[in-house]
């Protein structure tokens, strides 16, 4: 065991500490909830956020996909096969691997059309896949392009873990959590929010009401799209 690396050494420490595991069942059974209780709506044919008007981006996008018919209804058996297999540990590697793809391509959408419905919580659960597949490193690196892999023990698995609380860790989760919060609240000017209610009230009685209100309504009223929305009001604040 000499000649262990120190990521090799850093992960043996984290695989053998109660709390990275305890960490490791909590992102594990919050992701497998999301992907079933989304994926069994897929499945029965609702459209996924019926509530959002179809006029909205991220509405219109999930209408067209809900009109693809059987495709609409494989995403959500997707999603219900890789949370289930995040369920059962000899198959987590394999739910995690599925799960991966699918959770990035929700996050890049939610940013991309600044939908507040997934725009904090997709890049959590990005963090929480990459989180799983990181604890799942001894079985993971074979696929990596190393060309050297130092033999690990037949059972990670410690027969008395150790309970030292990895204070440096969750103040990293801490801070993600933060920093998604604060990026969703103020890393755009203009957010189309879920209703034309709740996007002007980011605009009421500041300098930019008036230009506002149009940008929601833009959205709202008119149907038209994010980028045309942006440009219009763009447009305006140079006058």
């Amino acid at each position: 065991m000499n000649n262990l690396s120190k990521i090799d050494q850093f992960y043996l420490e984290v695989k053998s500490n109660r709390w990275y595991w305890l960490f490791s069942i909590f992102c594990r059974l919050a992701l497998s909830y999301a992907f079933i209780v989304a994926g069994i709506v897929k499945i029965v044919g609702e459209r996924f956020a019926s509530g959002l008007s179809v006029i909205h981006p991220m509405g219109a996008y999930l209408e067209a996909l809900h009109q693809t018919g059987f495709y609409y209804t494989f995403i959500g058996y997707a999603q219900v096969i890789a949370a289930i297999l995040l369920l059962i540990p000899r198959t987590v590697l394999l739910g995690a691997l599925i799960y991966l793809p699918i959770i990035l391509n929700i996050m890049v959408l939610s940013i991309a059309v600044r939908f507040e419905g997934s725009f904090i919580t997709s890049p959590l659960m990005v963090l929480a896949n990459l989180y799983i597949l990181a604890w799942h490193y001894d079985k993971l690196r074979f696929i990596l392009p190393f060309k050297n892999f130092v033999k690990y023990p037949e059972k990670l698995k410690p027969l008395k873990y150790n309970n030292s609380f990895p204070y440096i860790f969750f103040s990293i989760v801490f801070l993600s959590v933060a920093i998604t919060i604060i990026v969703f609240l103020k890393g755009f000017e203009l957010m189309p929010r879920n209703s034309l209610k709740d996007c002007k009230k980011q605009f009421e009685n500041t300098d930019n009401e008036k230009k506002g209100f149009e940008f929601c309504e833009c959205i709202h009223v008119k149907g038209n799209s994010l980028n045309e929305c942006i440009d219009n009001y763009e447009t305006l604040n140079t006058y």
